[in-house]
């Protein structure tokens, strides 16, 4: 998906690495590519992007599940003067939603009749649970709400814990939903990804944007946010 978006934008695709050719991985062949779009997985992620900077190729990466190294390939970034972009989620739609999450969250930091629960859904092939977007989601959360200190993917035993729901059916490209409750009434806002066009498209778009640039960005810079 992320090659027929970007071929339709008028870019030409160097070099595909899968599974069965990381050895063509070298200086040599991403030397005519001017950025590297990773999307693999959390084993594999830090060393394929890794690489790519120490060979001079800015990185935009959407793989999840490797967050305790992600602090450490932005040092390495800054060091080398390169370019890196990492999200949990290039959904357009997905990073208004995020928007709209922090804002509400900020909202109801002074309303503590409300709790409040995230879920997220998943096809059955997706390998982290929570996804990574339903974390961004949780930590939004979590720094404006006081009353909540930690996120869980397991039944809450206490008022502080804030419960991330993980279900995986099939067809599913991903669905997030972010819920408020109180005695009185619910507040939920809900994001459904119909298909994974919209993730392919925010990934070019950064791709786009960071690859003549050195430093780390975020969506937000690419979206205008």
């Amino acid at each position: 998906m992320i090659e027929e978006v970007a071929t339709e934008r008028g870019h030409e695709i160097m070099l595909r690495i899968n599974i069965d050719n990381t050895d063509d991985l070298t200086k040599e062949k991403l030397a005519r590519a001017d950025v590297a779009i990773e999307f693999s997985g959390p084993s594999s992620a830090y060393n394929n992007i890794k690489k790519c900077l120490e060979f001079g190729v800015p990185v935009v990466s959407g793989s999840t599940g490797w967050n305790n190294k992600i602090q450490e390939i932005k040092n390495f970034t800054e060091e080398r003067k390169g370019s890196f972009l990492h999200t949990n989620n290039f959904s357009i739609g997905v990073n208004i939603f995020f928007e709209v999450n922090k804002l509400l969250a900020r909202l109801m930091a002074t309303q503590p009749s409300y709790d409040v629960v995230l879920k997220e859904i998943h096809h059955t092939a997706k390998l982290d649970a929570p996804s990574g977007t339903a974390v961004s989601l949780a930590e939004q959360v979590l720094h404006s709400l006081p009353r909540k200190t930690q996120w869980i993917n397991e039944r809450p035993q206490t008022k502080k814990d804030l419960y991330i729901i993980s279900e995986r059916t099939d067809p599913a490209p991903g669905t997030h939903f972010v819920k408020y409750t109180s005695p009185i009434d619910d507040i939920e806002i809900i994001h459904t990804a119909h298909n994974r066009k919209g993730f392919a498209l925010g990934a070019v778009l950064a791709a786009e944007h960071i690859w003549d640039k050195t430093g780390i960005f975020s969506m937000q810079e690419v979206l205008g946010l």
